[in-house]
């Protein structure tokens, strides 16, 4: 018998991978593009800061969105708003155009990660939710293992331009999966008449509960992380290290590998061991690694080779992690889902852009400021860790 996940998992990954390819496909050519619109390396970070705020903040719409009316219509919504943006992005004659056209993307990209995580909740709990999350993040994976290669590719035949016309291409497809894939999971007597007392009673529930707030952080300063690389890599693998933006695009999918590999041991080690205890082990795991290579660093020891197995290491860790804390945080809040699922991929979004913005100042090109920036989210998820294992005790 066949396993009963798959089918979800292929659909909803390929609905989710959406906004990560919107991210991935054009970092090869983000020297490239602040060349031709002749701007600064911080302008082009501050796409993908623009990208990650609205796609924050956007998620507050689409989660209780999602919860009054169903799933379906909030996704067709975000994906109209995507190829809006994208066609934006295409055209963009400045860089201001482009940070308007990133912003809209972001607005759009964010139904496509907030409405599914709650289909999930919709359909399972515990052990079985956590599997299909790490199952839809498998599918995710395919972005940046492939997306970066499939930017490169792109160039080599046209220009940056080309990459955000098949983003539409890959937009106007996702249409076509949901209209014919996807059935809805909300029945109509579970959803939540939308008022803004009921909104705030419900954000005020999450914002004041320890376990969701310290779960949210610690996956959002892990999420971080990634984000700085993103922001930083190609700057850095480029310029520092030399790379073409195809050897670029291989070395990123490396890291993405750890990350997105073992994700899909976050369900099997999970009920072996239990979430908390591997949430625990992977932070304190992600933590030495991350500090150890931002010490190499300052040492002066930190070639492209150590760079890519040291970022492999900590971003494994970071693929157990993120699944197991997103599962965690939303496992007591079921009637709320959406709104749950929202508040808190917003406070991670911006999580990640406050420390993209954090860093920038710090950054010349080279690997010592984009590491020290990701030993800092190391740090911060060992401590939040600390903290939910107290709490976790305290509770029990």
């Amino acid at each position: 018998m066949s396993d009963p996940i798959l089918r979800p998992a292929l659909v909803l990954g390929l609905l989710s991978a959406i906004g990560p390819f919107a991210i991935d496909m054009y970092l090869p050519a983000m020297p490239g593009i602040a060349a031709d619109l002749g701007t600064s390396i911080p302008a082009m970070q501050g796409s993908i800061v623009a990208y990650f705020i609205a796609f924050g903040l956007a998620q507050l719409i689409y989660g209780p969105w999602a919860d009054r009316s169903g799933r379906k219509s909030p996704l067709y919504a975000g994906i109209a708003v995507f190829i809006v943006g994208s066609v934006i992005c295409t055209v963009a004659p400045t860089v201001e155009w482009l940070l308007a056209g990133r912003f809209v993307q972001g607005l759009g990209g964010a139904a496509l990660m907030v409405v599914p995580r709650a289909i999930i909740r919709d359909m399972y709990t515990g052990h079985a939710a956590t599997r299909l999350m790490a199952a839809v993040m498998m599918v995710i994976s395919v972005s940046p293992m492939l997306a970066p290669l499939a930017g490169s590719g792109i160039m080599a035949v046209w220009d940056w331009r080309a990459i955000f016309g098949v983003l539409v291409l890959a937009a106007v497809a996702s249409l076509t999966i949901l209209a014919l894939a996807q059935p809805e999971t909300l029945a109509p007597a579970d959803r939540q008449p939308f008022n803004l007392s009921a909104m705030r009673r419900g954000a005020a529930k999450l914002l004041t509960d320890p376990l969701f707030m310290g779960l949210t952080f610690l996956g959002g300063f892990g999420m971080a992380s990634f984000f700085v690389f993103i922001a930083s890599a190609s700057f850095v693998y480029t310029g520092d290290f030399g790379l073409s933006p195809t050897g670029f695009s291989l070395a990123f999918a490396i890291n993405a590998i750890g990350f997105f590999g073992a994700s899909q041991m976050a369900g099997p080690l999970g009920l072996r061991y239990g979430a908390p205890r591997v949430m625990a082990v992977a932070s304190a795991g992600f933590a030495g690694f991350t500090v150890a290579l931002f010490a190499l660093a300052l040492a002066g020891g930190v070639s492209l080779p150590v760079c890519v197995v040291g970022l492999f290491l900590a971003n494994a860790c970071l693929g157990l992690i993120i699944p197991t804390t997103m599962v965690m945080a939303l496992d007591a809040h079921g009637e709320i889902a959406g709104l749950a699922s929202s508040l808190g991929g917003t406070l991670q979004m911006l999580a990640g852009g406050v420390m993209i913005v954090a860093a920038g100042p710090f950054f010349d090109g080279s690997a010592t400021p984009m590491l020290g920036a990701i030993a800092v989210c190391g740090g911060l998820v060992l401590a939040l860790s600390r903290l939910v294992s107290a709490r976790q005790a305290l509770v029990a």
